[in-house]
């Protein structure tokens, strides 16, 4: 078999990228209708359940990454792959409380650190110039479709066979992206640019990179806290409308994430028109003001509530494909994977802060069967992709 270049390692790696995402959203698909209950959790301790895997992520991506300055990352993208199936077959095997299931999601998501952003570097260095930026936003975008079908195997699985196999079934999806890292052309490894490994000086002086990898961060803590909450959120539109033609929590979080990779596509093609920080810093406001919305509207008009949620759905993640492009155009070559190590750990910290703190919300705030609960809820996802424009603001280019 040929090995895979050109457009048809793009679309690989896409597809990859599908299955490596299967287990993703499996606690936030799962958590509200089968673990809440079954292991006593409150909000606050569900919402840190979820972020276990943001906060693995975070503890691991710095060295993985930054060893794609040393090695070909197609190696790291292989085992990470491998380890990702691993760790999600160990949950469904070994998780029997919240506290267990915290170490398995840990687990999980630092072993997903090793194939998403030294998936985005395998791609980047097999690929021309003139390709880069829409096929990394091609690369981006399948990420939420692979969170799409996450949460739609998840749910289906679990409805059928119980949640258990729900970690079982998605757990086999990174090993597609294991085939296509294996199929992939070896490179030379980079040349060591010299210092330590996780010296991370030079990225924080490249003021132009720092600016799209601090707004990524605030991106990704609206993404990761919408996500982790969305099937509680509708759950709760559900119970207290009793509207028997309402879709179900299953059907509105597929949608939501399918949105997502055309959203991204266009914020990417708004970009290249209008200049990337002002399209980005747009879109973030546009998505500040629907989060709010969305709080204000909590206790109207469900049908309201579910196309503010879909048009949602395409402001969360529409800066996506454009952040990471901006950071990627900025990156020094001989540091680019430790630019891609900062803006990880940068994005998925704030992505692990943001389940718990709208866990705490929503405890504060009387729990999620209450209207102003969610308002605070949606009050700090639009707080926090507002330091989105900020930061690009703070830090000219």
């Amino acid at each position: 078999m040929n090995k895979l270049q050109g457009k048809a390692l793009v679309w690989a790696m896409c597809i990859g990228q599908v299955g490596n995402l299967l287990p993703h959203v499996v606690v936030p698909a799962v958590m509200v209708q089968h673990l809440m209950p079954l292991w006593g959790m409150t909000n606050a301790q569900a919402g840190l359940l979820a972020a276990a895997y943001a906060a693995g992520y975070m503890a691991a991506v710095p060295l993985l990454s930054a060893l794609t300055d040393r090695y070909d990352a197609r190696r790291i993208l292989l085992i990470g792959s491998l380890c990702s199936a691993l760790s999600t077959l160990a949950f469904a095997l070994l998780a029997t409380s919240w506290l267990t299931g915290m170490v398995c999601w840990a687990l999980a998501g630092a072993s997903f650190a090793g194939a998403y952003m030294p998936g985005l570097r395998a791609l980047t260095d097999r690929l021309q110039a003139e390709d880069t930026s829409r096929s990394i936003t091609l690369y981006t975008s399948s990420y939420s479709m692979g969170v799409g079908f996450s949460f739609l195997v998840s749910q289906l699985v679990a409805e059928a066979f119980g949640w258990r196999w729900s970690f079982g079934v998605t757990g086999l999806g990174p090993l597609i992206m294991a085939f296509v890292a294996w199929q992939m052309i070896p490179i030379r490894p980079p040349a060591p640019s010299g210092g330590h490994l996780l010296d991370v000086r030079p990225v924080l002086r490249n003021r132009p990179a720092m600016a799209y990898i601090l707004s990524y961060g605030a991106h990704c803590f609206e993404l990761y806290g919408f996500r982790t909450w969305l099937v509680a959120f509708w759950t709760f539109v559900i119970a207290r409308h009793q509207v028997g033609s309402l879709p179900e929590p299953v059907t509105v979080s597929f949608w939501v994430s399918l949105l997502a990779m055309p959203a991204s596509i266009i914020g990417n093609e708004l970009s290249l028109r209008y200049g990337r920080k002002r399209a980005i810093a747009w879109i973030q406001v546009t998505s500040a003001l629907t989060a709010l919305s969305l709080g204000v509207w909590a206790g109207g008009s469900a049908w309201v509530l579910l196309v503010l949620i879909l048009f949602y759905a395409i402001t969360v993640p529409a800066d996506s494909g454009s952040l990471t492009a901006g950071m990627m155009s900025h990156a020094q070559a001989q540091f680019k994977g430790l630019t891609l190590a900062v803006h990880s750990t940068v994005g998925f910290g704030l992505s692990a802060l943001s389940g718990w703190m709208v866990g705490l919300a929503l405890d504060s705030q009387g729990g999620a069967q209450e209207p102003q609960a969610w308002l605070a809820a949606f009050g700090v996802l639009a707080a926090g992709i507002m330091l989105g424009p900020l930061a690009l603001r703070l830090s000219k280019h």
